[in-house]
């Protein structure tokens, strides 16, 4: 299969900017503990930045229409419910429970496409390596010696399934307003999902972080963080949205998995003690994802 220059440009340019995203945000919010207003700041920069662009003739960036902005409001709050089971979800698990689960979502997602958005199902070798990361996934679960002893755990399992819905929501319907959502540009896609997401992320942050935010001592390092954090935000809004507009969404799963395949081992070598037998799992269930070749 030959992937021509744009798409090539798109996936390189978003597992470029997932991977340094991770490193940046958790540089800011090291810097600024108030991770619910680094994703405001990121959200609300992202869209301010791309509409003066727009005004200044730099680039295409569509009106803001109601149409447009009532389909891509599902979009902004999929986004934010994902964050938001994500962290109940390492709340109460570990981050390799995570990955591995996350590395089992091109099956799930594969089918859904096949099912409701009519594209073929994956290939004999696709299917092959997408059932591995299944098995990895169980193995992982039977060989989890605390997963039937620690209520913790168990309730971090029960958010792991919660983000498994949301997040297969997310990267079906994100798909299906991308192709049928006519954008003049993919900075007006950017521009809707930023607009929505924080105007709901202000509230949150308001309701939940004012007395982090007003005891915060605002000097060059969390400044910097931030601003740095805001920049790479937007970059990644924009190769998110083209990446997905170039690849189906179990593709686009497929590569977000890739630029998070090292957690389990990062984490290993740092301060969370997890089960040795559980983890023998997780190379089983991440490596195959990798070999998903469905576009």
């Amino acid at each position: 299969m030959v992937i021509d220059p744009a798409t090539t440009f798109a996936i390189v340019g978003y597992a470029s900017c997932s991977s340094f995203m991770l490193v940046i945000n958790k540089v800011a919010v090291h810097f600024l503990p108030a991770p619910g207003f680094v994703l405001f700041a990121q959200c609300m920069s992202s869209w301010i930045a791309v509409k003066l662009a727009g005004l200044l003739g730099l680039i295409d960036v569509d009106e803001l229409e109601w149409p447009k902005a009532k389909a891509f409001f599902p979009v902004a709050a999929a986004f934010l419910a994902c964050i938001f089971a994500n962290i109940k979800t390492l709340q109460f698990a570990n981050v390799e429970t995570f990955v591995v689960f996350r590395a089992s979502t091109p099956l799930v997602i594969g089918i859904a496409e096949w099912w409701f958005m009519g594209r073929e199902l994956p290939n004999a070798r696709s299917a092959a390596a997408m059932l591995t990361l299944c098995a990895g996934a169980v193995f992982y679960v039977l060989t989890d010696a605390s997963f039937k002893v620690d209520p913790d755990v168990s309730l971090g399992y029960a958010w792991v399934v919660v983000w498994y819905v949301i997040f297969s929501f997310d990267q079906l319907y994100i798909k299906h307003a991308v192709d049928t959502v006519k954008m003049r540009s993919n900075w007006g896609r950017v521009y809707y999902t930023n607009l929505w997401a924080s105007i709901l992320l202000f509230w949150l942050t308001l309701a939940t972080e004012p007395q982090t935010l007003t005891a915060m001592q605002w000097t060059f390092k969390p400044v910097a963080a931030l601003s740095l954090s805001c920049a790479a935000g937007v970059a990644m809004s924009y190769f998110a949205f083209l990446c997905r507009a170039a690849v189906s969404a179990t593709s686009f799963t497929v590569i977000g998995n890739v630029c998070k395949v090292l957690a389990p081992r990062n984490t290993c070598r740092g301060r969370l003690p997890h089960r040795p037998a559980a983890l023998g799992g997780a190379p089983t269930a991440v490596h195959p994802a990798h070999r998903s070749s469905q576009s």
